[in-house]
C-alpha cells in the first residue's frame, strides 16, 4: 500500500490555480528534494500531504495510521511557553503514560484495591513507557537542543525568540516527534553551518520518509535520493541527488525539445499535404471526391495527433552584469593583532587577516563567534578593541547584508532603488525588470516584499554602483535556485574583490579559493573552497552530537 496518493488534484484560491491534476505516489521510505522555482506551489504541495489544506477537486489518501510531522517556514507557539515546554510537547503520549502510571501507583496504597490486577496494568504500562522512550525524553531533548544549537534556549519563552530561533525550535520538535513521514519546508534557513552538518546526519539516518523543499543545493546532494521538480504545474522526476538532477533534467529538456521538433516537422507536412490535395481535387474536372476525402481523413488523423508540448528551454531569470571602473590597490586589507569583544564575551583576539587583490575569501564558522562582526570591522562600521584595521587605497566597498531592508519601510521599490542609482524611473524600470520586477511590482513597498525579493532589490543596487571590493553577508539567503546560478555566474566574470560570509556550501564550494575558519577565538586559514576546509577539519565541520 501507498505510503501517500494524490490523484489528479487540482489547488486553486480565489481565480488563482496553483497547479492543476497533479498525481503523485510514494509507495516506499525515501528521502525526496522537492524543487522548483518561487510560486510553483512547492510549500502548498506540502499542506496537501500534511493534510492542513483539503484539495479544491481530486483525491488524496494517507497509509493507516501514518504520523506526519511539517516544519512550517514559520511555526506558532504560545507567546509565553518555555522553549524546554514546547519540545517537550513532542513527547506527549509518553506523558500521558506516566499519568497512569502514577494513577495506579496511588491506588496500589489502597488495601481493598485488586494488587494484582493493578500490578499487571502497571507493568504493561511500564513496558509500553519504555518503548516509547521514557526515561530518555530528557536526554532526547538536550541531545537535539545540542545538536541544533539551542541549549541556551531551553529556559527562553517564545515570544522572546527571533524568527531564525524560533525555526530552529519547530525544527527540534519536529524531529523529536519522529513521524513516519517528515516534511520539511526550507528547514536549513536560519542554520549555521554545524547545524546544517548536524541535521544532514539525523535526515541521513532517519527511518521514515523525508520530503524537503530546499534551495540548499549542497544539503540536496548529501541527502536526497530523489529529486521531485515542479515546473508550469507539472512534476517531473529524477532519480539520485541534486547533481544527478541537473544532468539528467538537461538531458530530458533536450530529448523532449527534439520530439516536440520532429512533430512539428510531421505536422507542417501533414498540411501541406492537406493543401495539395484540396488544390488537386478542385483542378480536376470535375472536381474530385477522392481526393477531397483523402484530405478530409487527413485532416482527422492530424487532429487526433496528441500534441507534444514544447518545453520550457528558460525560465525567467535574474540578469546580473558585475562591472568595476577603478582597479583597486594590491592590499585590500591587513589586520593585525585585532581583538573584539562584547560586554564579557571575547569574539576574537589578537586575530591577523591579509586580504589581496582579487582574493576570493569565505569566511565560515559557527553562529555568534563573530563573523558578521568581523565584516563589520572591515567596513569600518566599528573599531577593533586592540590591534589595527588597514584599508588599501582606491577601494570602493559594496556590501551586502543577510538582512536586506531590515527596516520595513512604505518606500516603494522603484523609489529605494533610484535612491541608489541616479537614473529615469523608465530605465529604472528596465533595470529592475531584469531583477524580476515587471510592472506593478515595481510600486509595491518595501513591506510587501518576500525574503527573496528583498535580496533581488538588494543585487539590482549593488551591481549598479561599480565596486571593485564586495563584502557579502549571506548573499544567497531567501533566492531561488535559478536566481543563485545568475549571481553565481556574475561573480564568476567580477574582476576585484570578494570576502563572503555564508552558509551556503554550494556557492562557496564553487568560488571561494581561500577558506577562513572563525573558531576559539581564532582565524584558521586553508587553502582551499568549503569541502577543502571540511576534510581538513573534520572534527570541527562534522557536528559530533548526533
Amino acid at each position: 500500500m501507498s505510503i501517500f496518493n494524490m490523484k489528479n488534484v487540482t489547488q486553486t484560491y480565489g481565480a488563482d490555480t496553483i497547479f492543476s491534476d497533479l498525481s503523485l505516489d510514494i509507495n516506499t521510505p525515501k528521502k525526496i528534494g522537492l524543487i522548483g522555482q518561487n510560486g510553483e506551489g512547492k510549500t502548498t504541495l506540502l499542506k496537501l500531504i500534511a493534510g492542513i489544506e483539503q484539495p479544491s477537486t481530486g483525491a488524496i489518501s494517507w497509509q493507516k495510521n501514518l504520523t506526519i510531522g511539517l516544519l512550517a517556514q514559520l511555526p506558532k507557539q504560545d507567546d509565553h511557553l518555555l522553549v524546554y515546554k514546547i519540545l517537550a510537547k513532542s513527547f506527549s503520549d509518553v506523558f500521558l503514560l506516566e499519568n497512569k502510571m502514577e494513577q495506579i501507583s496511588l491506588q496500589m496504597s489502597d488495601p481493598t484495591a485488586n494488587l494484582e490486577k493493578l500490578l499487571n496494568q502497571y507493568g504493561q504500562l511500564q513496558q509500553d513507557f519504555e518503548e516509547l522512550g521514557g526515561y530518555e525524553v530528557d536526554a532526547s531533548i538536550r541531545r537535539v537542543a545540542s545538536g541544533l544549537q539551542l541549549d541556551s534556549l531551553l529556559e527562553k519563552e517564545w515570544v522572546n525568540l527571533s524568527g531564525g530561533e524560533r525555526t530552529k525550535v519547530g525544527l527540534a520538535k519536529i524531529l523529536l516527534e519522529q513521524p513516519n513521514l517528515l516534511l520539511l519546508d526550507e528547514p536549513t534557513n536560519h542554520l549555521d553551518i554545524l547545524a546544517i552538518e548536524w541535521l544532514t546526519h539525523f535526515v541521513n539516518t532517519y527511518d521514515g520518509t523525508v520530503i524537503i523543499v530546499s534551495h540548499d543545493r549542497y544539503f540536496l546532494d548529501e541527502v536526497a535520493q530523489e529529486i521531485i521538480e515542479i515546473e508550469q504545474g507539472e512534476l517531473h522526476y529524477y532519480p539520485g541527488n541534486y547533481s544527478n538532477y541537473v544532468k539528467e533534467r538537461e538531458n530530458r529538456i533536450l530529448n523532449e525539445f527534439q520530439s516536440y521538433q520532429d512533430q512539428q516537422k510531421k505536422i507542417k507536412k501533414m498540411k501541406e499535404a492537406i493543401k495539395r490535395l484540396k488544390e488537386w481535387a478542385n483542378r480536376s474536372n470535375p472536381p474530385s471526391d477522392a481526393l477531397h476525402r483523402r484530405a478530409k481523413n487527413m485532416e482527422k488523423a492530424l487532429a487526433r495527433i496528441e500534441l507534444v508540448k514544447k518545453p520550457l528551454l528558460e525560465q525567467n531569470k535574474i540578469t546580473v552584469q558585475l562591472t568595476t571602473k577603478q582597479r583597486s590597490s594590491k592590499d585590500i586589507f591587513k589586520l593585525t593583532g585585532v581583538s573584539k569583544h562584547y560586554e564579557e564575551k571575547v569574539l576574537f583576539e589578537n586575530l591577523a587577516l591579509h586580504v589581496h587583490y582579487q582574493d576570493r575569501i569565505a569566511i565560515v564558522g559557527a553562529n555568534g563567534t563573530g563573523k558578521s562582526t568581523l565584516l563589520n570591522l572591515l567596513l569600518g562600521k566599528i573599531e577593533p578593541d586592540t590591534g589595527i584595521v588597514e584599508a588599501g587605497s582606491s577601494i570602493s566597498i559594496g556590501y551586502l547584508s543577510q538582512h536586506a531592508f531590515e527596516m520595513d519601510t512604505n518606500v516603494k521599490v522603484i523609489e529605494e532603488f533610484r535612491d541608489k542609482i541616479h537614473v529615469s524611473e523608465g530605465e529604472a524600470r528596465h533595470i529592475l525588470a531584469k531583477f524580476l520586477f515587471y510592472g506593478q511590482d515595481v510600486f509595491k513597498k518595501i513591506n510587501q516584499l518576500s525574503g527573496g525579493e528583498k535580496m533581488r532589490l538588494r543585487w539590482a543596487q549593488l551591481v549598479h554602483l561599480n565596486h571593485n571590493v564586495l563584502i557579502l553577508d549571506e548573499p544567497t539567503n531567501h533566492l531561488d535556485i535559478d536566481s543563485k546560478e545568475m549571481i553565481e555566474e556574475a561573480l564568476s566574470l567580477f574582476k576585484g574583490t570578494i570576502i563572503t560570509v555564508s552558509h551556503d556550501r554550494y556557492f562557496l564550494d564553487k568560488f571561494f579559493d581561500k577558506t577562513y575558519l572563525l573558531q576559539n577565538r581564532q582565524l584558521i586559514e586553508y587553502f582551499g573552497n568549503y569541502s577543502y576546509a571540511r576534510s581538513k577539519a573534520d572534527q570541527f565541520f562534522r557536528y559530533p552530537h548526533s
